[in-house]
């Protein structure tokens, strides 16, 4: 079996299509790892999320923050931001079985040698804590309190972890840390609102990566999220946001033999809607 690690599709449905292509997937021998950020700022984040849920476990996914903000909008508990495009997914027939589906997917996955988050693990977290946190997430999504975990979700406070933090405060921590997070410095506190390249980041803080002694070092980790990072490939870390939503190229690694495969997404920028 192939494990294909697929980055921020963001409902880029056309080249998705054409990246399972180029890959020659086959869900009867294949697994596709998504790194989450399957929906929104893309033309075509109906017909992606749709395609994502027919593929059931050939396709494993974490959710990423755009993923999120859908939840959060269907639920009234954010806003619909000019450039969301999630309108197909709110109007459409099967909208609750999706949201359902979306709701019930993963923070975190790990499996041998690889570990897959959206965006970032705090350095005090080692793969076995960082699972532990992630479900503690999963739970408040998916249970009977998920209504109230939504009201509280979003905020960018407390900036770091303790081991002590307890209620939505705690929650909130985790959930930044594997949605949004970039940056962090030494001693874990994030920094949340740097988007661009890492030679500008505020002074202080560091890629969460390249944190001296982070626990998750000795664990390849998959994520995505930052696309003025780009591709990297090192021998701990797999990342793949690429930047197909503005004009830049959805990419696959094979985690095997990390092997790399690339649609263009030259013009897509000019399809988008914005809202």
């Amino acid at each position: 079996m192939a494990i294909y690690a697929i980055g921020d599709i963001q409902g880029c449905y056309e080249a998705f299509e054409k990246l399972l292509a180029r890959i020659a997937f086959d869900p009867a021998r294949d697994q596709l790892w998504l790194v989450g950020d399957l929906v929104n700022r893309g033309p075509e984040s109906l017909q992606t999320l749709r395609l994502i849920k027919s593929m059931g476990n050939s396709a494993v996914t974490v959710l990423g923050n755009h993923d999120l903000h859908l939840l959060m909008v269907a639920e009234g508990y954010a806003r619909p931001h000019r450039s969301d495009t999630l309108h197909g997914i709110l109007g459409a027939p099967d909208r609750d079985e999706l949201l359902h589906w979306l709701r019930h997917q993963r923070l975190f996955h790990a499996e041998d040698k690889y570990a897959m988050v959206h965006a970032g693990l705090l350095p005090a977290w080692d793969i076995t804590k960082a699972g532990e946190l992630a479900r503690e997430v999963e739970q408040a999504l998916q249970g009977p309190r998920c209504h109230e975990f939504m009201a509280h979700m979003y905020g960018n406070q407390p900036a770091a972890w303790h081991d002590n933090l307890s209620g939505w405060d705690r929650l909130r921590v985790i959930t930044n840390a594997m949605t949004r997070m970039r940056l962090c410095s030494p001693g874990g506190e994030m920094e949340l609102s740097h988007k661009g390249e890492v030679e500008h980041a505020p002074p202080g803080y560091l890629p969460w990566f390249d944190v001296p002694g982070r626990a998750s070092r000795d664990t390849v980790l998959v994520c995505g999220h930052w696309s003025a990072l780009g591709l990297v490939l090192r021998e701990n870390l797999v990342a793949l946001d690429t930047g197909c939503l503005w004009g830049g190229c959805l990419s696959a690694v094979r985690l095997q033999d990390r092997a790399v495969f690339q649609v263009s997404c030259a013009g897509l920028a000019g399809t988008m809607h914005w809202e």
